[in-house]
């Protein structure tokens, strides 16, 4: 089970890389995140691994690359580290 945290928070922890690397698979997927936040102000589910465990994080992508998602403040979270996306 994902711990719920702030956006906020993320710069805090430690992000590791996820036992399986699906960045590709994820990539798709957050495509359409960035179309849903930007044109639509709608949210994702983001659940990532870090040094607390699994963590999971509710927001507005604004961009994504081959290796790393950007929410708003200059916040980042490389792909390799995403283990789940809801939309």
């Amino acid at each position: 089970m994902a711990i719920k945290i702030e956006k906020e928070k993320i710069p805090f922890l430690t992000l590791l890389p996820a036992a399986i690397d699906q960045s590709k698979k994820w990539k798709t997927d957050l495509d359409y995140a960035v179309r849903l936040g930007n044109e639509h102000k709608g949210k994702t589910s983001i659940s990532f691994v870090s040094s607390e465990g699994i963590v999971q994080v509710e927001t507005t992508i604004w961009s994504v690359t081959d290796k790393e998602l950007s929410l708003k403040g200059g916040i980042s979270i490389p792909l390799s580290s995403i283990t789940d996306i809801h939309f």
